[in-house]
């Protein structure tokens, strides 16, 4: 009797040996899986969707904390969550991008005729021997530096459209709409309608 007790606690504690082995191997399978997907779709998002990105990786995180603590059902279960947020991410980046390039290509076709209406404007004013009725001298020179200044500015958002800062470039491009319709105004030039609002 108490050798078939033996050989049952034998085979008990070998099937469930089986059951965690499978287990874990489950788990690594789908932590290898989340982490694959992530990394795929973490490279553009993470300069467009930031936010995003972290979600992922809390995700993520939590998965191979939870395989470390050896409960790997849960680990599984998180890494198809994590999968899931990254495969989210990869569409959500797509579309932010999309609205991005939509919106700098907006910027990207009213500003340099912005500024170059400006600088036309401040060549003119600076030949003349008298400045407007509503325009003094203190004006007119915080003007020409606001012009250096929204030319420096739109020449950064460039540079950070070229090195793939979409964001950042559109940010960047909003303000110069912002002061190049400022300093429209003290000139007393006609705004374009694209840049109002």
């Amino acid at each position: 009797m108490k050798r078939i007790l033996s050989i049952a606690v034998v085979l008990l504690l070998a099937f469930s040996l089986g059951a965690c082995s499978k287990a874990k191997g489950t788990a690594e399978q789908a932590l290898k899986t989340a982490e694959d997907s992530l990394n795929a779709a973490k490279a553009d998002a993470v300069k467009i969707i930031p936010d995003e990105v972290n979600k992922a990786e809390e995700a993520l995180k939590e998965a191979k904390d939870a395989f470390a603590k050896g409960d790997y059902p849960a680990a599984t279960t998180a890494a198809g969550n994590a999968a899931a947020t990254a495969k989210n991410l990869a569409s959500a980046a797509a579309a932010k991008k999309d609205e991005l390039m939509k919106g700098w290509d907006e910027q990207s076709k009213l500003l340099p005729n912005m500024i170059a209406s400006i600088k036309s404007r401040i060549d003119v004013l600076s030949r003349s021997k008298k400045l407007p009725a509503n325009l003094d001298k203190e004006k007119f020179e915080s003007a020409e530096s606001g012009l250096a200044e929204i030319d420096k500015e739109w020449g950064e958002a460039n540079d950070a459209f070229k090195e793939g800062g979409l964001a950042d470039a559109l940010s960047k491009a909003k303000s110069v709409k912002e002061k190049a319709v400022e300093i429209m105004n003290t000139l007393g030039m006609t705004v374009p309608e694209a840049a109002k609002g």
